[in-house]
């Protein structure tokens, strides 16, 4: 029997949403910032009187999980193990309704190089991509995608790993930083322009938030320590174009199946195109995350918008 379905007499269970666990930490690279977005939700939810506790699942697994006996789970585990349908299998298989996306478009996500095929597929703008491996043909990589040219891990979030390649010398060192994170590396074309991101919530598109680095790289230093990084909300484009990039974002979450919430990256180029870059189905929500920071332009604070996703939580 899952423990959604289990007897608990006595057990406390306050308001609608009974005994949530917020899941973060895990075994991923991207550890360190999935301990700092699972304490804010946390303490989000336990500010709006909601019976919730915090659960590294590093420390006792899916059994330590279960032995909670959670009737909601807020996943807030970045990278691989909590954001590429592993987690949301088990918890499928338990019976527990957790929040954001389902098995297969978690995994397709956390694959940049099978989104893109897939957005290629029906039709989406995404930049040209090729996998790398040790014996490829740095020339012809080269030839068929221009310098200059990203280098990233297929399977990676938090752009750790992700190198711009400037010459050809440079590319091959650059496939052994990503190498590092992942034994799928991938090299796309580089858009040059803007980079813009737009965050959903159940059917709703936020206002899209233009990201400018002083340095020009959004990585993980920028991400997430930088204080030089700029958000513009709003993003500066006219709103017929906004409308297009709310659109298109849309369309490209419901491509690999998202549901709930999530976060699609996008560049502009001189042209005026936009160019999907990535999907993220369990993005950041620490202090210099841009979910909350877009959420709070269209009216909804931190702890409303933990609330809002909670409600998405599938009821199987």
């Amino acid at each position: 029997m899952s423990v959604r379905h289990q007897a608990r007499t006595g057990a406390p269970c306050p308001g609608r949403y009974g005994r949530v666990i917020v899941l973060y930490g895990g075994n991923s690279a991207e550890r360190e910032v999935s301990l700092v977005s699972g304490a804010a939700v946390l303490a989000a939810l336990q500010r709006g009187g909601v019976d919730a506790r915090g659960y590294d699942l590093a420390a006792g697994g899916l059994s330590g999980l279960e032995a909670l006996a959670p009737d909601r789970v807020f996943i807030a585990l970045h990278g691989r193990g909590g954001e590429d349908g592993t987690v949301q299998g088990a918890l499928e298989l338990l019976g527990v309704p957790y929040t954001g996306s389902g098995v297969l478009a978690s995994a397709l996500g956390m694959d940049k190089q099978r989104t893109k095929q897939l957005w290629r597929a029906v039709g989406l703008p995404t930049p040209e991509s090729i996998t790398l491996g040790p014996d490829s043909d740095w020339d012809a990589v080269v030839t068929q995608l221009g310098l200059p040219l990203i280098v990233k891990p297929v399977h990676e979030g938090s752009t750790l790993g992700i190198s711009i390649v400037h010459d050809r010398q440079a590319l091959e060192a650059a496939f052994g930083e990503a190498a590092r994170f992942d034994a799928a590396v991938m090299a796309e074309r580089y858009i040059q322009g803007d980079e813009y991101t737009v965050s959903l919530l159940g059917d709703r598109t936020l206002p899209a938030i233009r990201v400018e680095v002083p340095g020009g790289f959004y990585d993980y230093q920028a991400k997430y320590h930088s204080d030089a990084t700029r958000y513009h909300l709003p993003c500066g484009l006219n709103e017929a174009d906004e409308r297009t990039l709310g659109e298109l974002c849309r369309d490209a979450f419901r491509a690999i199946g998202g549901r709930g919430w999530g976060r699609v990256d996008v560049m502009r180029d001189a042209r005026g195109r936009f160019w999907l870059l990535e999907v993220n189905t369990v993005p950041g929500m620490t202090d210099h995350s841009l979910v909350p920071q877009s959420a709070a332009h269209a009216g909804i604070d931190f702890d409303d918008l933990v609330l809002r996703i909670l409600d998405t939580a599938l009821e199987s």
